[in-house]
């Protein structure tokens, strides 16, 4: 195998494993067993949903709604369980909102054959105002101390939101590579006529995946509830970014085709741990948004190197002055 290939194949890996040193050295108490489970609580929110976002990319579609719809079902999962007193009821509905944006997602993209790109957009701003409206514009207190063991418990010492993500990451991995489903989402990505003349129900494939998305949002949504106590309407602001670029990071190709849990989990962790050294270092919060911007560049032109094996080339040509003095390239 040339170096070439190697990197191709495991660039992601190669840069963790590079980093975390780097990163023990300078970062004071990096690798405290403390501030390391603060890591792997820190990482739970998007690395839940880098699971099936590793889905969306992978069929060549992209959802920009995933940090609203996280909102949204915290802010539902609070509302009702205020007015039933059911934490039960309050989970469901939860859970029902994010399902429900996914699939309006799934069946305006598929269905209507418009852009995700635009569709999730749209939907990221209708989503945010609706979880605004249903909580009147303010934090919605979530007066059942027994749902909050869901943010703060845990199992064998390891808290229940990390529980959930490893769940997303296990469950999500095997549909990819050990299932029909999951072939024929790479299908999809790789060529999605060629995967509809072969037989592959294109249009069914799409909404489940996207209707799949908003139901883990949904999750992650009631989970981030839980730790913080309240629905809050204006949280998660830039989580999608965050998550797509942790799956870039990780080998989902932007072209489709092309996905790999171990690479996500390896991109979640690289996101994380940039994100605890910049707060362990007390790096100002603007200079934080430049670093996450210039992580999720670095992601797409990694990206196009893998894809295409080198960036495109640009030359200036010169003009050339004809007898008849016109000129030419």
């Amino acid at each position: 195998m040339t170096v070439r290939n190697l990197i191709k194949r495991s660039g992601p890996l190669i840069l963790l494993v590079l980093l975390l040193p780097v990163l023990a050295l300078f970062v004071p108490d990096f690798m405290g067993l403390r501030n390391l489970r603060g890591l792997m609580l820190s990482v739970t929110l998007v690395g839940t949903i880098a699971a099936t976002m590793m889905l969306v990319l992978a069929m060549r579609e992209v959802d920009l709604s995933v940090g609203s719809t996280v909102a949204l079902s915290g802010v539902l999962t609070a509302v009702v369980i205020g007015a039933t007193g059911s934490v039960g009821l309050g989970v469901v509905a939860g859970l029902a909102g994010g399902t429900l944006v996914g699939l309006f997602n799934g069946a305006v993209v598929a269905g209507l054959k418009v852009n995700s790109l635009i569709v999730t957009l749209a939907t990221m701003e209708v989503v945010r105002g609706l979880a605004f409206l249903a909580s009147g514009g303010e934090s919605v207190a979530i007066p059942a101390e027994s749902f909050y063991a869901l943010g703060s418990g845990g199992f064998l010492g390891i808290n229940w939101p990390i529980w959930v993500m490893l769940a997303s990451f296990t469950g999500f991995g095997v549909l990819l590579n050990r299932t029909v489903f999951g072939r024929n989402i790479l299908a999809i990505g790789g060529n999605p006529e060629a995967a509809r003349l072969a037989g592959v129900p294109v249009t069914r494939v799409r909404i489940t995946v996207f209707a799949v998305q908003g139901f883990v949002a949904g999750l992650a949504g009631i989970v981030l509830a839980a730790r913080i106590t309240s629905g809050q309407p204006n949280t998660s602001v830039g989580l999608e970014l965050a998550v797509i670029s942790a799956c870039v990071l990780g080998g989902v190709s932007l072209s489709g085709g092309i996905a790999t849990i171990g690479g996500v989990v390896v991109g979640v962790l690289i996101m994380g741990a940039a994100q605890n050294a910049l707060n362990l270092l007390n790096v100002p919060t603007f200079y934080q948004y430049v670093v996450r911007g210039g992580i999720l560049l670095i992601a797409v032109v990694a990206d196009r190197l893998r894809q295409g094996g080198r960036l495109p080339t640009f030359r200036l040509r010169r003009s050339v002055a004809a007898p008849d003095g016109t000129s030419h390239a």
